[in-house]
């Protein structure tokens, strides 16, 4: 039997002076799965995925990943192993290799191996961003490149979790596609377990995709 990577105990949650968005939520998911999120705007779902990485705290209950309690892992190193990629692409001043290399300019991932520049390149090639170059201005990026490098950037640190919350919502159709197809791959491929929330024309032919429905302060799957 498969032992859940998350788990969700009893968490409930509400922002202050109002009502619950989430309560009493008691589930789990297994590593590698695919979780798409679905629910009406306003319903908890982003909050959902700022729960999981630690951005909000919740009301009372747990979440666990890998049996040990989220609340026991220190945020840079809960975020090392969970990634949220976020609706806007956020980039810093500098060139797409600046941007890349984020991460390990942080004291927590300094002692990591950095990916070369012939490593980074054929990221961005998978990526389908090979005429990008790694001197570019980032500035200088359309949207969809802008994103694309947002999702290479969170495959660096190698996360075992990535938190998706409408990562195409500002592409046009041909830029969400690629975006989806490099998501699909990540989790079939890399067994990177994947939570999205997504209202823009995902379609798919994996196999196994949950569908986690959050209605009416409940969070469950249909």
């Amino acid at each position: 039997m498969d032992t859940p990577l998350i788990q969700f105990e009893k968490l409930s949650f509400s922002y202050p002076d109002s009502e619950p968005v989430i309560k009493d939520a008691t589930f789990s998911v297994n590593k590698g799965a695919f979780v798409l999120i679905r629910g009406e705007s306003g319903i908890g779902k982003s909050t959902l995925l700022r729960l999981l990485c630690r951005l909000e705290e919740p009301t009372s209950g747990l979440i666990k990943l890998d049996n040990t309690p989220i609340s026991d892992i220190d945020p840079p190193l809960l975020r090392r192993k969970i990634s949220y990629l976020q609706q806007t692409a956020t980039l810093v001043q500098g060139t797409v290799r600046d941007n890349l290399l984020l991460a390990f300019s942080f004291k927590i991932n300094s002692h990591l191996p950095r990916p070369s520049d012939k490593q980074l390149q054929v990221l961005l090639k998978e990526f389908f961003l090979d005429g990008v170059k790694l001197e570019k201005h980032a500035a200088d990026l359309s949207v969809g490149q802008k994103q694309r490098l947002c999702l290479i950037r969170s495959t660096l640190l190698e996360p075992s979790i990535f938190l998706l919350d409408e990562p195409t919502s500002a592409l046009d159709q041909k830029n969400a596609d690629i975006v989806f197809k490099m998501i699909e791959k990540l989790n079939w491929e890399y067994g990177v377990t994947v939570f999205m929330i997504t209202h823009n024309g995902f379609e798919t032919q994996m196999q196994g995709i949950k569908l986690l429905e959050i209605k009416n302060m409940e969070i469950k799957f249909t």
